[in-house]
């Protein structure tokens, strides 16, 4: 039980001293006004999205950016009047989305319809359809652009955290997905780490030129991180946070969460078992072993799960000071990685029993969608 207890303190100690300081929840990406305003066009794929999509164009239609502005809807066959309500609203273009071609996920084909509406030599804003945008959202993230010269910018926006089931889990997702894609490294051009965030992505015409269009993904499920990682190699990459963009999509109970993180997350580990098994030993000497260390282990052994435990508590209160969470949050962190580490096993389980993956009503087999 020492050795358990020794290891597990070794790898905090290189994750707070090591590992991108991913615990640091930033950069945060401040508002600020372009110096040049190019034309921006805004592409939103949206499949059944009625009830939240009004909300999310009447935001876009209302940015403060000084220069051309204009918001592309594709509407991806939705049966809940989702095209019917952006329709109603001016100053915008409803793209009907055609039947997708094999080896294109839904999402990734809605937006190449999308691109195939803007201009060559507009920036592009990929954004969801559940995307609450402050005013002035899409100046700042111009802004940024210009300011390091980047090839995408994208932002982990505001989620939703309202329910008790968000307040338990939803920092939780943002801090793991810091953990797993350190902000430091993904904006260092000298490591090869990329990520983006799908809710705001901002890209230059000439990224998507030199990757061979949203075409180069096509058929990837988890297509921020696939375009991040296309554009990366030939370019620069900024991902920060963002207190100028939510997501107003709602996971009221703890099985929405558990559908929404098994969704994909057998995907991030490529289909493979042995991904799943390290994922397994992995995470299990990192965040579990240290509480029952302290609880039911003895002499050294405890101290080490105690000193432990309460540094993967620092290390989480970052991210619940964003999510205005109290700081007694912070000792659950155990039980809530209990929490991802099932659903993500879940996930593997309904791969190989044949479910795959399943969104909007459609269901994908295997990595290429």
């Amino acid at each position: 039980m020492t050795t358990l207890a020794v290891l597990s303190l070794l790898i905090w100690l290189y994750l707070l001293l090591a590992h991108g300081r991913f615990w640091h929840s930033g950069p945060e990406l401040a508002p600020e006004r372009p110096v040049a305003a190019p034309p921006v066009t805004v592409v939103v794929p949206a499949r059944d999205e009625a009830s939240l999509i009004g909300q999310s164009l009447r935001s876009l239609l209302a940015q403060d950016y000084p220069g051309p502005l204009r918001v592309i809807v594709v509407d991806d066959a939705s049966s809940d009047g989702t095209g019917t309500i952006a329709r109603s609203l001016e100053r915008l273009i409803v793209v009907s989305g055609a039947a997708r071609p094999p080896g294109w996920s839904g999402k990734l084909w809605a937006v190449a319809q999308g691109l195939a509406e803007a201009d060559a030599s507009d920036l592009v804003l990929l954004t969801d359809a559940d995307i609450v945008h402050d005013p002035r959202h899409v100046a700042t993230l111009v802004a940024q652009m210009e300011r390091g010269d980047f090839d995408l910018v994208s932002e982990m926006v505001t989620l939703a955290c309202d329910t008790p089931a968000e307040h338990a889990l939803v920092p939780a997702f943002v801090f793991f997905f810091q953990l797993l894609y350190p902000f430091a490294w993904v904006n260092d051009p000298l490591r090869a780490t990329a990520a983006a965030a799908g809710g705001t992505l901002l890209i230059r015409p000439r990224a998507l030129r030199r990757i061979g269009g949203i075409a180069a993904v096509r058929g990837a499920l988890i297509d921020d991180v696939a375009l991040a990682a296309a554009v990366k190699r030939g370019g620069r990459i900024l991902l920060g946070h963002s207190g100028l963009a939510r997501s107003i999509r709602s996971y009221p109970a703890a099985a929405d969460i558990w559908r929404m993180v098994s969704r994909s997350a057998y995907v991030q580990l490529r289909f493979s078992p042995l991904l799943l098994i390290g994922t397994v030993v992995a995470m299990t000497l990192t965040f579990l072993v240290p509480p029952l260390v302290a609880l039911f282990g003895h002499g050294m052994a405890r101290w080490f799960g105690w000193l432990t435990w309460g540094a993967m508590a620092a290390a989480y209160q970052p991210t619940l000071h964003r999510y205005h969470r109290s700081v007694l949050w912070a000792p659950c962190l155990p039980a809530i990685a209990a929490f991802y580490l099932a659903a993500t096993i879940g996930s593997a389980v309904n791969h190989h029993i044949g479910r795959g993956v399943a969104w909007k009503g459609r269901a994908y087999q295997g990595a290429g969608g």
